[in-house]
């Protein structure tokens, strides 16, 4: 097997050639050892960090940004995704709040990264009202 990748692990975007010869992987192209980690990890178990929105409860905005505390396997992302979208949060909701500990057991948490304020007039947004 020959596989070509490009690094993104730094700004030099190595083009990485990866090699198997019965059970070994060899990466060649790299110019530092990230690349080369990069590379196996690509081959052997593809993660992604994903970031996405969350639904906000009584929020001055109805959602708030998202997303993984570490990356997650590149194939449960579609799960954790609609995980995410049945879930609601209760405002107010601060920069760094676990939103869902520990998703799907992959030891990475989903967390807000934006502030959404309590709504102080109780108010519904005006898409609800549209929406009558």
């Amino acid at each position: 097997m020959k596989d070509k990748m490009i690094c993104i692990t730094c700004p030099k975007g190595c083009d990485l050639t990866i090699r198997e010869e019965g059970d070994t992987l060899t990466v060649e192209g790299n110019s530092c050892p990230r690349g080369k980690e990069y590379a196996l990890q690509e081959i052997k178990d593809p993660r992604r960090t994903l970031t996405t929105t969350v639904r906000v409860d009584g929020g001055i905005s109805p959602y708030t940004s998202c997303r993984t505390t570490k990356p997650i396997p590149k194939d449960m992302i579609f799960t954790t995704v609609e995980i995410i979208n049945n879930h609601k949060v209760k405002a107010p909701v601060k920069t760094g709040d676990i939103i869902i500990k520990d998703i799907l057991g992959t030891g990475s948490d989903i967390i807000a990264t934006k502030f959404v304020k309590e709504n102080p007039l109780k108010v519904k947004p005006l898409k609800e009202y549209l929406e009558r």
